[in-house]
């Protein structure tokens, strides 16, 4: 265990340098270091002669945010009582032995944000449209914005549960008012560094993309899918999409098609970006709607060679499935009931899905049937968290607790 803390010292350290060098082992925010759900790190997920080590478990009281893992530090948000109520607090932990290192109280209640780290500033988005900035270090405050009182935002039923992004100087996140509702800010100072649209703010998390050459962010917002260079927040495309009640998962890109999907029988959909004179346009590859075919409410799927493995299902605790589907089509491959509304991720060149009982599945990434290689259960309680993967560890946790798995290559 010392030699495992020497080990996440020495990158931290060279993390603050160079961070650029070990970028890959990193997973500094919600769905890694590019949003897609992917990780190119060599794992063992040989589990059929002994099951993973577990390093470490910790409590991690209520929520469905995830863990986030850079500069030698593990960050996710979690429910502590404060003074007799309870409160929305980010914690910072040491990957090696899970010992908590600080806490940054960020006001009442609980939330389900996942912190975004980058050159040493944690940001964290809460349930109340507070987006804080944190000293990676010690957890001091940097900045804060209320978007609600400083930029006229409007919440949802529910409350925000999308997570910011960073690329670059930028934190991009939605929740302004007219004229104001997609924002992006200067990760270090908190000046101001673009505003515009005006769109009905959703549950999901923007994810980050270059199509065709250009670097974008795309948010799903009610209006659908509204896609801004990361750079000025110039449009580049929209794709229209319905919105009924909740949309919480994020849109999934491969190459120049881009996947959404939402629960209360919206279902899935896809559009194709091409380019068109200066700009973009985005046209419909398909639709299903409904909750049963192909739909995602909670759970974000992964997108590997053309096809999307996650749990496609709504509001099925515990028994919906995992399913394969092509990207392009929509056409449905495979269905392997059981997974719940967990969520999945591409790791060691597999699929890991992670159920909402807490189940962690090793899966072959093929097209032609479901082929299990490995299950482990990690964590107990209600788990909708996405897993983290970094340095050879896999980093899983619930409303309950959190865990960290040692899956180093031998």
């Amino acid at each position: 265990m010392k030699t495992r803390s020497l080990l996440y010292a020495v990158i931290g350290f060279l993390c603050s340098l160079q961070p650029a060098v070990i970028q890959a082992a990193d997973w500094p925010g919600y769905r890694g270091s590019v949003t897609d759900g992917v990780s190119t790190e060599n794992l063992n997920l040989n589990w059929s002669a002994s099951p993973p080590k577990v390093l470490w478990k910790v409590p991690t009281k209520s929520g469905f945010g995830s863990f986030s893992v850079c500069g030698g530090k593990v960050f996710t948000e979690v429910e502590r009582s404060i003074n007799g109520a309870s409160h929305e607090v980010c914690v910072a932990l040491d990957p090696a032995t899970g010992k908590e290192l600080w806490f940054a109280d960020l006001g009442v209640g609980n939330g389900n944000s996942t912190p975004a780290e980058s050159d040493g500033v944690v940001c964290v988005l809460t349930k109340d449209l507070v987006l804080h900035a944190l000293d990676a270090a010690t957890g001091n405050s940097l900045w804060t914005h209320d978007l609600i009182k400083e930029y006229a935002a409007h919440n949802i039923g529910w409350e925000s549960a999308a997570s910011p992004v960073i690329d670059g100087d930028l934190v991009f996140v939605m929740g302004g008012g007219d004229g104001q509702s997609l924002l992006a800010f200067n990760k270090k100072s908190g000046e101001l560094g673009w505003k515009t649209g005006t769109e009905a703010i959703t549950h999901a998390t923007p994810v980050l993309a270059t199509i065709l050459g250009e670097r974008q962010v795309i948010f799903f917002c009610q209006s659908g899918l509204v896609s801004l260079s990361t750079k000025d927040g110039k449009l580049l495309w929209k794709f229209p999409y319905k919105f009924k009640t909740s949309t919480a998962a994020s849109p999934v890109v491969s190459g120049d098609i881009v996947y959404c999907s939402a629960g209360y029988d919206v279902g899935g959909g896809a559009c194709k970006i091409a380019r068109q004179g200066s700009g973009f346009t985005a046209t419909q590859l398909w639709q299903t709607p409904g909750n049963l075919e192909v739909a995602n409410h909670w759970s974000t799927p992964v997108c590997r060679d053309g096809y999307l493995y996650g749990m496609f299902s709504f509001k099925q605790e515990k028994v919906g499935p995992l399913k394969c589907v092509e990207i392009a089509t929509g056409k449905v491959m495979w269905v392997q009931s059981g997974f719940g509304q967990g969520n999945a991720i591409v790791a060691g060149g597999k699929v890991l899905a992670l159920s909402d009982k807490g189940d962690l599945v090793v899966v072959e990434p093929a097209p032609d049937a479901y082929k299990e290689l490995g299950r482990f259960t990690v964590v107990k309680g209600d788990c909708r968290s996405t897993p983290a993967v970094s340095n050879g560890c896999i980093y899983v946790r619930s409303s309950e607790e959190g865990a960290c798995i040692d899956v180093s290559a031998p």
